[in-house]
């Protein structure tokens, strides 16, 4: 597995030995990427991002290759949270990212954070994990105005976070699906 564009293009992350960890494979990444960079301005430079359900970290750390500022990365498995550490390391990014070994659907209050304007949950899928997470997220006030917000499940999921997230699109990848949403707490959705 490795950083397919962007500063650390070609660098090869840490992977998991078990099978409890599904991560985005390169291919998936690229598209997502991709459509993040042609599709929605601004998506990624600049931005502060939090990784839901991180697993290696790996679509953080392809956001931070592309120009984001900073990446939390939540994740609770024992496994999962190695691997991400082991990941900031080997790419010298401790100073621009963070790790919380914690349940995504339980994070509580953001308190004195910065809330975040780019949001990416890859849960297990087909449990609501994902769905949870967001509302949490949402209460919590860790999630800024207008932020953009992927939630990936199965293809025949149809994931419902709640009405303070509108949905823009939905994009397949084998028996993924990427939902795109913007977070507005206003009655009227901002494109």
């Amino acid at each position: 597995m490795r950083i397919v564009g962007g500063r650390f293009r070609g660098r090869v992350l840490a992977t998991p030995r078990s099978e409890g960890i599904r991560p985005t494979t390169d291919r998936t990444r690229e598209s997502l990427f991709n459509i993040l960079s042609h599709g929605y301005e601004a998506a990624v430079e600049g931005r502060r991002m939090l990784d839901l359900f991180a697993g290696t970290g790996a679509v953080g750390f392809e956001a931070l290759s592309r120009g984001a500022t900073y990446v939390h990365f939540v994740e609770q498995s024992a496994e999962g949270s190695r691997l991400v550490r082991t990941n900031m390391e080997t790419l010298n990014v401790r100073e621009q990212s963070g790790l919380s070994r914690r349940d995504a659907t339980n994070l509580g209050k953001a308190g004195e954070k910065q809330p975040y304007d780019l949001v990416f949950a890859d849960p297990p899928y087909g449990k609501g994990l994902g769905e949870r997470a967001l509302a949490q997220l949402a209460m919590g006030g860790w999630i800024a105005e207008n932020a953009l917000v992927i939630l990936e499940d199965n293809k025949q999921m149809t994931p419902d976070p709640g009405a303070v997230f509108h949905l823009i699109e939905k994009r397949i990848f084998g028996d993924s699906a990427m939902h795109f949403y913007r977070y507005h707490t206003d009655a009227q959705p901002v494109p």
